[in-house]
């Protein structure tokens, strides 16, 4: 049994972290977050310590370690911005740190993070759970036996809608979240690279605080992309079925179903982490880089291969 700290315990992410700490046989020391909304934590950990403010929080962590009781693992589920920060903070304290997606903003930090593991002994992990699903295995075999030498046409387009809140919070800040590509896309360009090759040219066409559009060229695909977190971009059929989420991959004007599978993934990454065999900093340098690119590039407008649903929108 491995002990666990968790940072950002009162986020909409950190259940499911507790769960897999839970179901992989594994105990919560302790937990972490300026907001107190953690009732959450008696369905899984109720005699773990709860802190609002991070200096106990540390304080408590160094001292569990003098006394002989050691973090083996920091679970991060804090704002995008912070976990550079609280990364630092787990492998500085000799754990191993396991942190949501985006793990960073920039792909420099990536590089400093490489070197406190080397300088530590200690890893950076990260949940990159759509390589984990079995529809993307199953894609990522066919297109690895397909054809060396064919360019797949891809239209990814996700649309979660989100109310006032979301533009107040963090997520709403360019500086804190990365934006609407690196807040809500970040997880489908790693798939989209880790399936069809890296990014060889990258065109932004749309970029605003609710919404991004752009345009890629992978090694083994052409990809018009779109995101959104208004309601109004939603089709109207999927309204009609009083749905605020819609998601589409198609690949060769065929849909990529796999809108099922998803409840177990975070424990699937857990077990693979602990087994050694979690992604770490170098399998999500790739996206990080591409968000980045988006983020510090200047849109195109209704010019080339733009996405469909660009068309709707007032640029």
């Amino acid at each position: 049994m491995k002990n666990f700290a968790l940072i950002g315990a009162a986020g909409f992410i950190a259940p499911r972290h507790l769960k897999a700490i839970k179901e992989t046989n594994n105990n919560l020391l302790a937990a972490l977050d300026k907001h107190d909304c953690v009732g959450i934590m008696d369905s899984y950990f109720p005699q773990a310590d709860f802190f609002v403010e991070y200096e106990r929080f540390d304080r408590h962590i160094d001292k569990l370690k003098r006394q002989g009781t050691k973090v083996d693992y920091v679970s991060i589920c804090t704002p995008n911005y912070l976990h550079d920060s609280h990364i630092r903070f787990a492998l500085r304290q000799g754990a191993q740190a396991i942190c949501e997606k985006p793990i960073v903003l920039n792909p420099w930090n990536i590089d400093a993070l490489q070197e406190i593991e080397q300088e530590t002994g200690h890893k950076v992990y990260t949940i990159l759970q759509l390589r984990l699903h079995p529809a993307i295995i199953n894609l990522k075999k066919k297109i690895d036996e397909g054809p060396k030498d064919k360019i797949y046409d891809i239209d990814l387009t996700y649309i979660t809608s989100r109310g006032r809140w979301y533009f107040i919070s963090w997520k709403g800040d360019l500086q804190k979240s990365g934006g609407v590509a690196t807040n809500i896309g970040v997880h489908f360009f790693d798939m989209l690279t880790w399936i069809f090759g890296g990014v060889k040219s990258s065109k932004v066409h749309l970029s605003k605080p609710d919404k991004a559009s752009g345009y890629f060229e992978l090694e083994k695909a052409r990809v018009r992309w779109f995101l959104s977190v208004d309601y109004n971009d939603i089709p109207q059929n999927i309204k009609e079925k009083g749905q605020r989420t819609f998601r589409s991959i198609s690949i060769e004007n065929e849909e990529l179903e796999f809108s099922e599978g998803f409840t177990d993934l975070h424990t699937h990454s857990y077990r693979g982490i602990l087994d050694g065999n979690g992604f770490g900093l170098a399998d999500a340098k790739q996206s990080i880089q591409t968000v980045y690119n988006i983020r510090n590039s200047s849109p195109l407008g209704l010019n080339g291969d733009y996405h469909p649903f660009c068309k709707n929108i007032n640029i």
